[in-house]
């Protein structure tokens, strides 16, 4: 049964720190718009708008979207978050070219083959999760669990620049950061 989001971000506090990969690896994203897909209630897209990238966040729970907007413009940042639900086959993706692109404890693993189209040369995915050891460790299902040393191989398109996996804190979790080198097109084949 899929998880009700909008009764989650509902009872849980808003998480103020950007994912580790993200505080990491801003100051390498290229000057300008990030895409944060399954942004929740945008730790990571207020993170990076108060550092000057305009962000677009895509999010299928209505109240962390409202949360998300409320923020923006309280704080006058440059972030437009859209209703999206990402899980559906073909879910509907901004063309870009983005400077960057944040996946933060969301799996969908088709998106994957998607990401390197809509990134500008240079161009950083930043993704972070559980790993399956977290799955058993909590009795969840494990296909919303990153497998270990899944991370470091990247789709079609895009280079590791840096990885790591293990216990932080407390948890078992994975992050990379994906790149798009310089001379690959943008934009072709996208879907």
């Amino acid at each position: 049964m899929p998880k009700d989001w909008d009764t989650h971000y509902r009872t849980q506090l808003p998480i103020a720190q950007p994912a580790q990969v993200v505080a990491a690896f801003a100051h390498q994203l290229p000057h300008g718009p990030v895409l944060d897909l399954a942004g929740g209630t945008g730790r990571n897209a207020i993170f990076l708008a108060i550092r000057g990238h305009p962000v677009m966040l895509l999010e299928r729970s209505r109240v962390a979207l409202e949360f998300v907007r409320s923020e923006a413009a309280r704080q006058q940042l440059n972030i437009w978050a859209l209703e999206t639900d990402l899980e559906v086959p073909h879910p509907n993706l901004p063309p870009g070219p983005f400077a960057g692109i944040v996946i933060s404890y969301f799996l969908h693993r088709p998106l994957l083959e998607r990401l390197a189209s809509r990134l500008m040369p240079t161009g950083l995915v930043l993704i972070e999760g559980f790993t399956i050891l977290e799955a058993l460790r909590r009795g969840s299902q494990a296909e919303h669990y990153w497998q270990s040393g899944e991370l470091l191989h990247p789709p079609p398109g895009l280079h590791l620049r840096a990885w790591a996996e293990g216990w932080m804190e407390g948890h078992h979790r994975t992050w990379a950061a994906w790149y798009k080198p310089p001379w690959a097109p943008t934009g072709l084949g996208q879907s």
